[in-house]
């Protein structure tokens, strides 16, 4: 069987990443490598003293106790410097435990210092230490509201190295994993769901009552992040005849190497908050996961141009069941003209815990492009009043033309979609930005 290292960098990558451990573990399939990297201990610290203390040793850590205080630039030349060599020691070491490895993942946040900054570095080194090892990025996109003011720079700086280092990005936006959350309250709350929630789960308290989301979301805004991986590595921690091999889905979903943005969905979405209900109806399931309700990023799909879409299917489900969903959803989705039947399947035979069976998706799709202006005006915002530049412009490596050349970046892949949108609506059959050199 192949096998993936998963490399969480920062609070919320280590935060996700040991979520996804403890319901990896709960499936008693074959574990994958792991490498913990932060900058500060809070977060490392409390999963060696829990549930997954037995799971890690030493040899996989990388800590520090300052912080790279909301700053890409010290995430990156400061930190990515100081420990460049320990990281690829412990990468080498941990590659060399694997008879089949397939793929990096990396999981972190966009706003702050160490996941944008740190988790960014270790993209490049991975490029240039495993070439042909493919490398999937699970980023976190910071919300509009976020408390970090800086978080736009961070964001835009850290997205130039996925432009151009990464296989394949799963953005993920914080506000919509906050909304879907908020949506599963309101309907246990007002006994829409018909469910009953397990004690001590996700959504409530120790005295088994739900739990207001502003008491604690992000446990369970990472859980759905965790579950997207579960169910993205399926294939790889599974036997199954018709799995897919992540390096799969990098070739047939990305013909363009920087359109590799890949908007998930998953489904039934309330798996993902520890609910007892019952199952979704098969062809409900394939429904939801093309509506606007059940994207991991503020979007609608089904409005906007698909490239490609893999559907990775778990639990009883049959090819037929598959294709006829395909065929039932084909109209009402735009596919790009020379690829109508830009369709990747996988099926694993082995359902989520407790569940008969579940789906993600995961589309090549011009929606993703909004997230991406909106991240480009808040960083303007900014950037127009040279607001908080020098605490940037004092790091060693760092200057003025980091900031420009990632906004050109940013600004390149927002057109790059625009022409797309604009060859759907018969403007442009022929965006030259994507011609293919012979």
């Amino acid at each position: 069987m192949t096998q993936s290292v998963v490399v969480q960098v920062g609070q919320c990558g280590n935060q996700v990443g040991c979520r996804f451990w403890d319901l990896a573990l709960r499936e008693h399939a074959a574990v994958n490598k792991a490498l913990l990297i932060d900058m500060e201990e809070g977060v490392v610290n409390e999963i060696l003293q829990g549930p997954l203390r037995d799971v890690f040793d030493s040899k996989q850590l990388i800590t520090d106790v300052s912080g790279s205080g909301n700053n890409w630039a010290v995430g990156c030349k400061v930190y990515g410097c100081q420990y460049r060599e320990n990281i690829v020691e412990k990468l080498r070491k941990t590659a060399e435990h694997c008879d089949c490895l397939q793929c990096f993942f990396i999981i972190h946040s966009m706003g702050g210092g160490t996941g944008s900054g740190l988790g960014t570095f270790v993209l490049n080194l991975l490029e240039d230490e495993f070439p042909e090892v493919y490398r999937f990025v699970t980023s976190v996109y910071p919300s509009g509201e976020d408390d970090v003011i800086t978080s736009p720079y961070n964001s835009v700086l850290a997205m130039k190295e996925l432009n151009e280092h990464a296989d394949c990005v799963l953005p993920i936006e914080n506000e919509s994993l906050f909304d879907i959350v908020n949506k599963i309250h309101q309907m246990i709350n007002s006994g829409k769901l018909g469910s009953t929630v397990k004690p001590n789960s996700l959504v409530t308290s120790s005295a088994g009552t739900a739990k207001t989301v502003q008491e604690k979301p992000f446990d369970a805004m990472n859980n759905i992040v965790a579950n997207l991986l579960l169910n993205l590595t399926s294939s790889a921690r599974f036997e199954g005849s018709l799995n897919m091999d992540l390096n799969e889905i990098s070739m047939n979903l990305v013909p363009f190497p920087r359109l590799h943005y890949l908007v998930s969905s998953l489904t039934p979405l309330y798996t993902l908050a520890d609910v007892n209900i019952p199952s979704r109806r098969l062809d409900q399931m394939f429904s939801d996961a093309f509506s606007r309700d059940h994207q991991l990023i503020r979007a609608d799909p089904k409005h906007s141009l698909y490239l490609a879409c893999a559907l990775l299917v778990r639990g009883n489900v049959q090819v037929s069941d598959l294709r006829r969903n395909i065929e039932r959803l084909k109209p009402s989705l735009h596919f790009i003209s020379w690829n109508q039947e830009g369709w990747k399947t996988s099926l694993c035979s082995v359902p989520p815990v407790g569940h008969s069976h579940s789906l993600l998706a995961l589309a090549n799709n011009t929606c993703v492009k909004p997230t991406f202006m909106e991240l480009k005006d808040r960083f303007m915002k900014l950037y127009k009043k040279k607001a908080h530049l020098h605490h940037y412009l004092q790091v060693d490596g760092m200057e003025q033309g980091c900031f420009s050349e990632a906004i050109s970046s940013l600004s390149d892949l927002i057109e790059e979609y625009n022409e797309l949108d604009a060859s759907k609506g018969g403007l442009r059959t022929d965006p030259s930005r994507l011609k293919i050199a012979v």
